[in-house]
């Protein structure tokens, strides 16, 4: 027999129904003792229980931590409370997802000279992985993180780098190329990369990672103006997109996931073949989320900034949802909270926290252990 302990709410099912059951029926809720419970629902004498481990499995707060960063920061805050943490950064086809697979699959960063997204020679990295593959992440070259706030213009920023760190990564004998497209400056439907492509003589197999939902047209208007366009910009964008896809061996327009990057993915769609792939789920099935999660207590996941975007294909939203439906608690911590009461609820977060540094991260982890039963 074995004591578990404060949940959230014991009254929702974890793990095994038969223990949400055996809960409604304590009054006080505070102690939860199953004895000849299986977790696969027999009575052999097996025993519920939950693990004590804390899995913590962060994306990037983008432009500001890796999201190996972030997990180091909560996962010391868990430990300092006296918790065990297991480590997991994630990505969802976005910045720092590069990383997230190379930490699990392994493999060897390269660097090449590329353009930035406005024409000036910047270093790049991309990785080759273990099985020939490599993986060409587009915020390393075509990032919004390198550009100044007075150097953001959609209209002249460029994939051109993206295109030439592939070009690079074939040179070094990778046959495929997984493009993680997110965290871009650009808004062209990747004309500079298919430019760069079509220049060097190069079609390699591409699988790019989206981290959006959303059609190739709808990419001016939902991202743009995060990019610095203002509202006769965003027509003009629209514009030059609609003459982009008019032209191309197939038509990206409402097509889901093309308009990742400032509709790159759909760029790479409609005239280089490229397969689409959700990548918050692809990174997850890739670095065993579910796996580690089944056998966690409870996850703690977080992001830069939770908005509607978390709910459209964004990595916070996919773990949010893997954990409901597994039955383990999800906390999340995020740089800045830009969701309605409702949303969140729509994700199903047991706790949300707002953290903006290092030490905020840390000490997230802390109370999480701490302060919400957790442990």
């Amino acid at each position: 027999m074995r004591v578990l302990g404060l949940l959230v709410d014991l009254g929702r099912p974890r793990c095994d129904p038969l223990a949400g059951d055996l809960a409604n029926d304590l009054a006080e809720r505070e102690l939860l003792v199953v004895e000849g419970v299986g977790v696969g629902g027999g009575f052999g004498g097996d025993v519920m229980d939950y693990a004590d481990v804390i899995l913590v499995a962060p994306d990037s707060f983008k432009g500001t931590f890796s999201a190996a960063d972030v997990a180091r920061a909560i996962a010391g805050g868990v430990r300092e409370a006296g918790g065990e943490a297991v480590e997991l950064p994630i990505g969802d086809g976005g910045e720092g997802t590069m990383d997230a697979l190379v930490a699990t699959l392994g493999g060897e960063l390269r660097t090449a000279t590329v353009s930035d997204p406005l024409g000036r020679p910047v270093e790049a990295r991309f990785a080759l992985l273990p099985d020939g593959r490599a993986v060409v992440e587009t915020a390393e070259a075509s990032g919004f993180a390198l550009l100044a706030e007075d150097e953001r213009d959609p209209w002249a920023a460029s994939t051109r780098g993206t295109g030439e760190l592939i070009v690079a990564a074939v040179g070094a004998g990778a046959g495929e190329i997984l493009v993680t497209v997110g965290g871009s400056a650009t808004m062209e439907g990747g004309a500079g990369a298919i430019a760069a492509l079509d220049e060097a003589g190069v079609q390699p197999k591409l699988e790019v990672l989206c981290d959006v939902r959303l059609p190739f047209e709808q990419a001016p208007r939902v991202f743009g103006p995060q990019k610095g366009a203002d509202a006769r910009m965003v027509g003009r964008l629209e514009r030059r997109l609609d003459k982009l896809a008019a032209a191309a061996p197939r038509d990206p327009r409402g097509v889901p996931m093309t308009a990742a990057a400032g509709a790159l993915s759909g760029g790479l769609y409609a005239y280089c073949g490229a397969k689409l792939v959700a990548g918050a789920a692809y990174v997850l099935d890739t670095v065993g989320f579910d796996e580690q999660m089944r056998a966690a207590r409870a996850v703690i996941t977080g992001e830069g900034r939770l908005d509607e975007q978390s709910l459209e294909g964004k990595a916070v939203g996919e773990v949010a949802t893997r954990c409901r439906q597994a039955g383990i608690w999800c906390h999340a911590v995020v740089g800045q909270k830009a969701l309605d009461d409702f949303a969140i609820r729509l994700l199903d977060f047991a706790s949300v926290h707002e953290a903006g540094s290092l030490d905020g991260l840390q000490r997230v982890g802390y109370y999480v252990i701490r302060e919400s039963g957790v442990t």
